[in-house]
Parts: structure tokens; C-alpha cells; sequence
């Protein structure tokens, strides 16, 4: 009867290609930072994440202190269920550290899910008693003990230790018949990597493993849990192909939309179902993970002469092999633009080169140089333009 707290975290174009469910690690939360990398990172993708706090942690209700591995594994079955329920069936499940170790033990009960991802996840749920040190003892002999992790007061008792021992992982693990992804870090120090290779060990085929060089059991440097978004994203990719998951983009809703968190410039871009991204150079503030939006627009005006060419090429059937635009875009002064009409100021000036390459004669070549002009996006910039701005 307690209420689970969660965050959808849906792509751009909010058409999500598939759902996947991730389960944080020992009393962590979903707001962990890691944790939204990695949505964010598959969102990209197209693949929207759910993820949630365990019953008695982050903004979830109930006490953890009454709770084990067992209720973990249950509220993960939940969290499904409200997914099938409202939006639709996962098809990805992904747990860090414990949660890992839940994800592989709920999987069985989880008909719709195609493909699981273990990050830093123990080979047997009892690895946590290993993170209480000493105050197993004093659970064991008074039933219960306050310990301290990661700075925060919890109070554990002898039923978790009990739950935990409950668990065999091995034969679990064995029968998972579903794909199976093993991320872990050969310096964690908090989750050997020995534990990855029993997992991979006890796995059937298909599995896979990728090792996270250099990064920490909590993924804390924002290029390790990226990376680990991106690489999940692309491996279940190949398990997400049915028809059951594969959603078109509609042509008809034809929205460029772009979304520009904080702190920071980077800006996610969704364009016909594509994502891409957007971003400011160093030397202005921003991170430099994608052009800039004035190279954005000369990339459409670059990529629209290279294909205008080779359809009015392939139309003609010349010999025409390959197309190569090379722009460069600057402010320059009014007054020093012979073409141009404004003569206060600055304009904007594109330099724009176009290498042919094939077996074309002059006529041929110069016809093409012609036709770069009459590229729709050309036109489009050399004529006027109205847009129209409102907020939602």
C-alpha cells in the first residue's frame, strides 16, 4: 500500500522506441547522478528510462529498515507493472550494485523484458554484508544496529542479513534466457571485479562484458556513466527489433525540437526522429559536445547542396562519383561585400567550395555549380523568412 516515487524520463520527440526499467544502487536513489546520465544518454537513443526510488529511500514511502533484497525485487516487479499499465511493457531492465543483483533475480517474472544490464552488480546479493563491516555482528547478536553509509544514518536488521543469505544467484542467473549485459569497473573497490566474472560465468549466451577503465563503483566522473548510456543503448538496440518494439517516426509531424538543460550550453536535439547535439565552444562557457548552432545551420545548407547534386547528377546519368562541400561561415562588414545590399554593419558571409569527383567534363561541372544555387535550403536562406514565435 506505500507509493514508490519515480521519474519518466521520455526521449524528445516523447515517441519512446522502447521502455527500459533501472534500479539504483544500495540505499542510493534515482536522483544519483550517474543514474540520470545514463537516461539521458538513452533518451538520445530513443528509449525512454523509468527509474525509481526502493520502498523507504529518496522520496519513496515506507521504512527501509523493514526492508531486504526480496522487497527490492518486488518493488522492481511493480515499477513493471505500472509501466505496462500507463505507457508500456519494459523491455530493457538495468541495475547498479545491488540493484543489479535484483534486476537479474526479477527478470524471470518479467515476460516483456528482452535484454538486462548489470553495472558493478555483487555475484550474490550477500556481497552487501561485506559493505557493514562490523556491524554484522552487533545486527546478529541485538537484531538490529544503526550503521552509517555514504554520510547517512540507516538502521539495519537481522531479517535483511537473513533475506540476503536466502538468494543463490547461480542458477537464477543460469536460466535468465534473455540477453545479458555485464558492465563493471576492474578498480572497483566497493564491487570486485570478480563478481562480474562469476556472473558472466554462470550466463548463457548471449552475454556480453565491457569494462569501465578507470572508473569508480559509483560511476561519479559524468564520461563513465555517458559512456555506460550510449553502450547500453547501442547493444539492446539488436534485442529491440521486433515488431513488438519498433515504433516509425511519423513523417507528418515534421518538429525540430531541442531541449537545453542546466547547468551548461549542451543542447539535445530531436530532428524527424533523429537525435543529435548541439553545443557552445570552450572558450564561451560551453563543453564543445556538438557544433554550434551556426554550424548546424551551415551543415543544412552543406548537406542540401551535396544532395541536390547528386540527384540532378543521377537524373542525368553523369558520371558523378562523389560530392565534397566544404564551408566556412563569418561576420564580415557590410562595405566590404560587393553583393550584398546592406552596406552599414556586418552580414554573414558562407564560403562555400564544392569538389566533384568523377569522370565529368567542363559543361558538366559548371551545370552542377549552377544547380548548387538552386538547392532548396539555398533558396531558403536567400529568401525571406518569418518565424513565428510563441510560449506553450
Amino acid at each position: 500500500g506505500q507509493n514508490l516515487s519515480a521519474r519518466l524520463d521520455l526521449p524528445l520527440s516523447e515517441k519512446p522506441k522502447a521502455y527500459a526499467l533501472f534500479a539504483h544502487c544500495f540505499t542510493c536513489s534515482k536522483n544519483l547522478n550517474a543514474v540520470g546520465n545514463i537516461s539521458r544518454a538513452m533518451n538520445r537513443a530513443g528509449i525512454a528510462v523509468l527509474r525509481f526510488d526502493f520502498t523507504g529511500l529518496g522520496e519513496s514511502e515506507g521504512d527501509f529498515a523493514n526492508t531486504n533484497f526480496s522487497s527490492n525485487v518486488s518493488d522492481l516487479v511493480s515499477a513493471a507493472e505500472f509501466l505496462t499499465k500507463d505507457f508500456t511493457a519494459p523491455a530493457i531492465i538495468i541495475g547498479h550494485s545491488l540493484g543489479g543483483a535484483a534486476v537479474l533475480q526479477a527478470a524471470s517474472h518479467l515476460p516483456s523484458v528482452s535484454a538486462i544490464v548489470t553495472i558493478g552488480a555483487p555475484a550474490e546479493p550477500a556481497h552487501v554484508k561485506k559493505l557493514l563491516g562490523t556491524s554484522t555482528q552487533k545486527i546478529e547478536v541485538e537484531g538490529e544496529a544503526g550503521i552509517s553509509l555514504a554520510g547517512r544514518p540507516f538502521k539495519i536488521k537481522k531479517q535483511f542479513l537473513d533475506d540476503l543469505e536466502k538468494h543463490k544467484m547461480r542458477k537464477v542467473i543460469s536460466g535468465l534466457k534473455k540477453a545479458l549485459l555485464i558492465i563493471h569497473s576492474p578498480v572497483d573497490e566497493t564491487v570486485g571485479i570478480d563478481n562480474a566474472g562469476q556472473i558472466f560465468e554462470a550466463a548463457k549466451h548471449p552475454k556480453s562484458f565491457i569494462s569501465l577503465d578507470h572508473a569508480d563503483h559509483l560511476l561519479t566522473n559524468e564520461s563513465d556513466s555517458q559512456y555506460v548510456g550510449a553502450v547500453i543503448a547501442a547493444w539492446a538496440g539488436k534485442y529491440l527489433d521486433s515488431p513488438m518494439h519498433e515504433k516509425k517516426h511519423d513523417p507528418a509531424d515534421n518538429r525540430i525540437i531541442a531541449h537545453t538543460g542546466n547547468p551548461g550550453y549542451q543542447t539535445e536535439i530531436n530532428a524527424n526522429g533523429h537525435t543529435l547535439l548541439a553545443d557552445e565552444p570552450l572558450s564561451v562557457g560551453g563543453t564543445n559536445t556538438g557544433p554550434t548552432p551556426y554550424d548546424l545551420l551551415v551543415v543544412g545548407l552543406g548537406a542540401c547542396t551535396s544532395i541536390t547534386l547528386r540527384m540532378y547528377a543521377n537524373r542525368k546519368q553523369w558520371p558523378l562519383e562523389a560530392i565534397d562541400v566544404r564551408l566556412k561561415h563569418q561576420k564580415i562588414y557590410a562595405k566590404d561585400c560587393e553583393e550584398c545590399n546592406t552596406k552599414d554593419g556586418k552580414v554573414d558571409e558562407i564560403e562555400r567550395e564544392i569538389e566533384l569527383h568523377g569522370s565529368l567534363d567542363e559543361a558538366q561541372k559548371q551545370r552542377l555549380l549552377e544547380i548548387a544555387d538552386r538547392c532548396p535550403v539555398h533558396r531558403t536562406l536567400h529568401s525571406e523568412i518569418n518565424v513565428k514565435t510563441k510560449l506553450k
